[in-house]
């Protein structure tokens, strides 16, 4: 194999035309097994020489789209998604350049995989080249190949220049992350009336506060796409996370958290991390779990245990809530403050929250990945916020320990 290309434009026929318009004298073989459409390519050679054969091997989304949906029996889906995760875990020397192919994979709608099977194709690097460029590709490669820049399996542009290798290096300082109009506007036309009211109304907030906007960031989920956690599954939650809290900020120590947790019957609730934690409180460990603060504040929300989350700009307080509405405390059951949650905001108000949140989450890694400071908001809190709200809205059906915060 000498490299897989993918690109975000679909359709058998056209991308044939442009692969066949590089190889005019071959022989064409055309062929189908199971999702892969296979061309066997076969160039004669003179009386003297051998031929040369390629095969290539081409499939594409079931729903070609603008970002990698959660639901799709494609193949190619589940490959686009286990590349995704790859790309992720990979080091980087150009943390832009990795986000901007990060999201270029989610645009990707068609894969070919080229395979030199008999002889060496002369031009071989240029006919690549050519198509790469006609179909504004990204190509998975292996090394030792016409177009190999790295030692080991890694990743090149339309141009053939490195986007990033297994060690994390990187030739580009741009990405082109380009969207047929017809997938946007398309799923536009079928989103809901509250997903776009929504969008608006928090586009003004952005405006008024001066965070930059993206217009093209996709619209959250519906209402009636949306189940919310249940209010006892919430209680819970916050339940365990304001114990962890206690530790992190050294007023008990993890062996009595233990002990309360499991003597009110909260062990249950509490995460695998956390358990970790509690086994291993290291300074690092309680300053990251210190930060749930923000998490803790948005579920007791979602409760109605307080009236608003404020503007992201300054730490929450949770010393600010009535310790009679707070689920924990010494001598406190906290099954007491579980068994009364019976209700929690609606989901229009939650939604609303998830959707700012999600584009104040944008603008920060936006500036972060130009190598500025976003003004006006906190980064932290803007994560540790979405991060809460992503988990009361099921999103992608995370758990607690699971939950990623896409933008």
């Amino acid at each position: 194999m000498i490299c897989t290309i993918y690109s975000h434009q679909s359709g058998f026929d056209d991308i044939k035309e442009i692969i066949l318009s590089n190889f005019p004298k071959a022989d064409i073989a055309l062929s189908k097994e199971e999702e892969s459409e296979i061309i066997d390519l076969e160039i004669k050679g003179s009386n003297l020489d051998f031929s040369q054969k390629i095969k290539i091997l081409y499939r594409e989304r079931a729903e070609p789209s603008y970002q990698i949906p959660e639901i799709d029996d494609s193949a190619l889906t589940a490959n686009l998604k286990g590349l995704y995760g790859f790309v992720y875990a990979l080091p980087t020397v150009n943390e832009k350049v990795k986000n901007l192919f990060l999201r270029k994979i989610e645009t990707l709608n068609s894969e070919f995989t080229i395979i030199q099977q008999v002889g060496e194709v002369a031009d071989l690097k240029t006919i690549i080249a050519n198509i790469a460029s006609a179909l504004d590709a990204v190509l998975f490669v292996q090394p030792d190949t016409v177009i190999s820049k790295s030692g080991g399996q890694h990743f090149l542009d339309k141009n053939l220049d490195l986007i990033i290798d297994t060690e994390g290096n990187c030739e580009i300082d741009e990405l082109d992350v380009r969207i047929n109009s017809v997938y946007f506007d398309g799923d536009q036309n079928e989103l809901k009336g509250d997903q776009l009211q929504r969008k608006e109304n928090n586009e003004k907030i952005l405006e008024e506060n001066n965070i930059k906007i993206n217009s093209n960031l996709p619209c959250i989920e519906s209402e009636e796409e949306t189940t919310l956690r249940t209010p006892k599954e919430i209680a819970q939650r916050v339940s365990a996370l304001a114990v962890l809290n206690l530790v992190a900020f050294n007023s008990i120590s993890p062996e009595e958290a233990t002990e309360y947790l499991q003597n009110y019957n909260l062990w249950d609730f509490t995460t695998g991390n956390e358990k970790e934690f509690l086994a291993n409180p290291t300074d690092d460990k309680k300053a990251n779990e210190s930060w749930k603060c923000e998490g803790i504040w948005v579920l007791m929300w979602a409760l109605n245990k307080i009236d608003t989350l404020d503007f992201p700009d300054e730490f929450c307080d949770l010393e600010n809530i009535d310790p009679d509405n707070y689920p924990v405390g010494q001598d406190k059951d906290p099954n007491v403050f579980i068994d009364s949650i019976v209700a929690i905001r609606s989901k229009s108000e939650i939604l609303d929250a998830n959707d700012l949140y999600y584009r104040f989450n944008w603008a920060c890694v936006d500036e972060r990945i130009n190598g500025r400071e976003i003004e006006g908001i906190n980064p932290g809190i803007v994560y540790e916020r979405q991060y809460a709200l992503n988990w009361l809205i099921n999103y992608m059906e995370q758990d607690w320990d699971s939950v990623t915060c896409d933008t």
